[in-house]
This record gives structure tokens, sequence and C-alpha cells, in this order.
């Protein structure tokens, strides 16, 4: 390295730094707010106790969040896991540091019957893998392998501003069966949410709970209100509108939650 490159730390060199460089250059490139977390004494500490037994960290995965981008590095051991978010000028806005957590047994169970996401256009995936970096699912075992999925334009999920619903490009776009099933279960009379906050008391929001072969269900959850157009008992058609894109529920903005589970009860499955 460059004496300048040794002064300056990027998302590239990050893992090397943080193992063997100094702490106070990581330290000075977080900002303010995370400096009135965490003082740079108990920082080196902090990094110290979570480099005991470490040889070297991977990046094993970058995701692009808004105008922000977020690497995942892992340790020779794959035993602990370091989640740091940078923006543009590389300047860290975020630093989790976490055992590295997995379910190598149900990763490797897939569903016996082929689904197509529920969407008819080009979407996101927000929160979907498994990781709970990239999937904050995972670590609950009902939601494992679900996934969040948003519209994106310019790095951005909503027009102007994001105070209204109307401003954001899932809100109101059309969601489809994700496979030949039987309606078992609708609700569809719960209120949108102003953006930002979140009905905790109804997570799923509005949704519907679809009956597919092999003893299979899936969930489509957070629906705009009075905007599902089946009902319980009807047979669908994989690709056929289901109803629109809402806030309902434990949602912050418009987005539409969707799993594959093995139970129609969406809080006791698999």
């Amino acid at each position: 390295m460059s004496k300048n490159e040794d002064q300056y730390i990027t998302p590239e060199n990050f893992g090397h730094y943080f193992l063997n460089g100094n702490p106070e250059t990581l330290y000075k490139q977080c900002i303010k707010d995370f400096k009135e977390l965490i003082t740079i004494g108990q920082f080196k500490e902090l990094v110290q106790s979570f480099n005991h037994n470490v040889e070297s960290y991977q990046l094993i995965k970058t995701t692009l969040i808004g105008s922000f981008v977020q690497y995942l590095w892992l340790d020779n051991h794959s035993e602990k896991i370091i989640c740091v978010l940078f923006d543009s000028m590389d300047a860290i806005h975020r630093l989790l540091l976490k055992p590295y957590i997995t379910f190598p047994k149900s990763d490797k169970r897939y569903s016996k019957n082929a689904y197509t996401f529920p969407i008819k256009e080009d979407w996101f995936v927000f929160w979907g893998g498994t990781n709970e970096f990239i999937n904050y699912h995972y670590i609950y075992e009902s939601q494992r392998y679900a996934y969040d999925l948003v519209v994106m334009k310019d790095d951005q999920t909503y027009k102007d501003n994001k105070m209204h619903n109307e401003n954001f490009y899932a809100f109101d776009k059309e969601v489809v069966a994700p496979a030949d099933s039987k309606v078992v279960k609708v609700i569809n009379n719960i209120i949108d949410n102003i953006p930002g906050e979140m009905n905790e008391s109804q997570p799923a929001g509005n949704y519907v709970i679809l009956e597919h072969s092999n003893k299979e269900y899936s969930l489509l959850a957070h629906f705009k209100q009075h905007s599902i157009m089946v009902n319980e008992g009807d047979i669908v058609k994989q690709g056929q509108n289901i109803g629109l894109c809402g806030n309902s529920g434990n949602s912050s903005e418009p987005h539409i939650h969707f799993q594959v589970m093995d139970s129609p009860d969406y809080m006791n499955c698999q």
C-alpha cells in the first residue's frame, strides 16, 4: 500500500484495516453520530476483542441501499461477520459486529412447488437471503426465507418526498398469485400507514394466504386497504391479479412481503 492508502480506508481494504490497521484511522472515518455512541477507547477494545483468533476477513456481499452500500465481511472460521455501511465519500455510517448465525439444515430445504415472484414488473429485493444482514427475517423461523419487495428508480423507492404513500413507486402496483392456488385467508380492511409509522398490532396488515399443491402455502402481505380482489375459497391461477401493493401492517413504506410456508398459520410455520 502507498502512504496515502495507509491513511485512508476504502470499502475494498476495510477488512484488512479492521484486522491489522490502526483502529484510530477507522474511527476517524466514522460519522459524528456513530462517534457519539462509542468512544475511541471503547472502539479500540471492541475491535481487539472481535479480532481474537481471526486470521483474515473476506468480503462476501455488497448491497446497494439507497445512496449507501453495505459490505459484509466474514472471518476465516465463518463464525464472525462485520456489516459496514459506506456512503459515496467513503464515510462509515454503520458498523455492526456479530456472530455469524446460520441454519444450514433449513437452508438446504426447498419447496416442492415452483413459484414466481408475485409481481409483473421489475422490483427490487430489499430483504431476502440466508443471513440476517441481507434478510432481517432470517433469524425468525416462521419467516426465515421471506422476501420484502420494493420498486426502485435512481436508487430511491419514492419521488419528491416520502411523506405520502402515493409517492412510492411500489404503491398501487399489481400483486399477482405466485402459483396456481386456492385462497384460504383474506384480510382487507386495515388502514394504510403514514410512511415511517408502523402498525405492530397487525403485523401482516392486509394479506392473502394461498394454498398450493403438496401442502404448501404462501403469504402475500401489506396490501393497500380494500384493494384485494379475491375471496376465501376462490381458485386463482399463477399470474392472476390478487390486489394492489400498499403500506398496511408492520410496514414503514409501501412494499410486498412474500413467503412460502408449510402451514396456513403464518405465525407458526416453517
